[in-house]
């Protein structure tokens, strides 16, 4: 497995995700299909800038147009402060089978290296029990539940944090 720089040429794996009412069922529902070349725009504007690290989980080195998911860490303020947030959606013909969790410990390797990029934070939902699983393991430690904004929604999320420089 490797992890590959977001590109143009994704929209078709972003659409596959984002469009996809349960890939999406945490996240406030499916994207309409007409805003996801905005998402990755958005996306690449963000990797250009310095602000996010955005890679594509490719399973196979060989075929890597053949993507398994995305995981991506962007810099905003969290709680008034720098910070860093990671995330992370596999497909579902590639779940259960450990691939989210390698990914988010080549990114968070990659952001060691990197530098910048401490504290990260994570905001599963409460109820996805993989994801906070995932968050646990890694060891990031729980903050607690919080309402987090996102697309215009609120969700009821744990928050979790880690420090890379530990």
């Amino acid at each position: 497995m490797l992890l590959r720089d977001v590109d143009a040429g994704d929209v078709e794996a972003y659409r596959r995700m984002r469009c996809d009412p349960v890939m999406m069922a945490d996240l406030g529902g499916p994207m309409p299909a007409e805003s996801v070349a905005g998402q990755l725009r958005h996306d690449l504007d963000l990797v250009a800038r310095g602000a996010g690290l955005i890679k594509m989980i490719v399973p196979d080195p060989a075929d890597p147009t053949a993507v398994a998911g995305t995981v991506t860490l962007h810099r905003h303020a969290i709680d008034g402060a720098p910070a860093a947030e990671i995330g992370w959606m596999v497909l579902p013909e590639h779940q259960g089978r450990g691939v989210a969790g390698r990914a988010v410990r080549m990114l968070l390797d990659e952001a060691r290296r990197a530098g910048g990029w401490s504290p990260v934070h994570a905001f599963p939902g409460v109820d996805n029990a993989a994801s906070n699983g995932l968050c646990r393991s890694l060891g990031f430690a729980l903050l607690g539940k919080r309402e987090t904004p996102f697309r215009g929604q609120v969700f009821r999320t744990r928050h979790w944090v880690l420090d890379l420089l530990a």
